[in-house]
């Protein structure tokens, strides 16, 4: 089976974890791998920790992460991350890399559920080629996989057994509301 979440709104990566979630209450093991992301002070970090699910990130991370994790500060929206993230220099090394540990997790056979957390941005830029992304669910047909991201490749859609626009209708974002610690990171 196969799941994509996407579109301009928030709760693609909140869908995927909630899905996760319950196939982890039923005692499937589950793995989460984000590209070009990388932080550490977000809340599926340390929610997913907490149950013994892994989520490995392959991306540049905030410099200031240890202070918006504890609270001290918050998310400036000055895009640095973002920035280096697309950066081909550093970001093509990243998805390799979380390719090749993904087909080497796929064919060790130790995961029921794989989520692919912002994919989207890797196949919209070329780090990873629509071709790599149906090998790696091809040999691992038996698995539950589900793909986040804004802009997913329609591409990639007749392959897709589920597929989810999350759009925006209304947030407190446009009232000036700063993001929420347990709700929005």
């Amino acid at each position: 089976m196969i799941t994509v979440y996407t579109g301009q709104g928030k709760g693609k990566t909140t869908s995927a974890i909630g899905e996760a979630l319950l196939a982890y209450s039923e005692g499937k093991s589950i793995l989460m791998v984000q590209f070009l992301k990388g932080s550490t002070y977000s809340g599926e970090l340390v929610g997913l920790s907490r149950l013994g699910i892994p989520l490995l990130q392959f991306g540049v991370g905030c410099r200031w992460s240890g202070m918006i994790r504890t609270g001290l500060k918050h998310c400036s929206g000055c895009g640095e991350c973002f920035r280096q993230n697309r950066d081909p220099e550093i970001a093509l090394d990243l998805v390799t890399m979380a390719y090749e540990f993904l087909l080497t997790e796929v064919r060790g056979n130790t995961y029921q559920v794989i989520i692919l957390d912002e994919i989207s941005h890797a196949l919209n830029r070329g780090f990873l080629k629509i071709d790599q992304l149906r090998e790696l669910l091809v040999t691992g047909s038996s698995l539950s996989w589900i793909l986040t991201g804004r802009g997913m490749p329609e591409a990639i859609k007749p392959w897709v057994d589920s597929w989810w626009d999350l759009n925006l209708l209304k947030h407190p974002f446009s009232k000036g509301v700063h993001s929420r610690r347990g709700i929005e990171y």
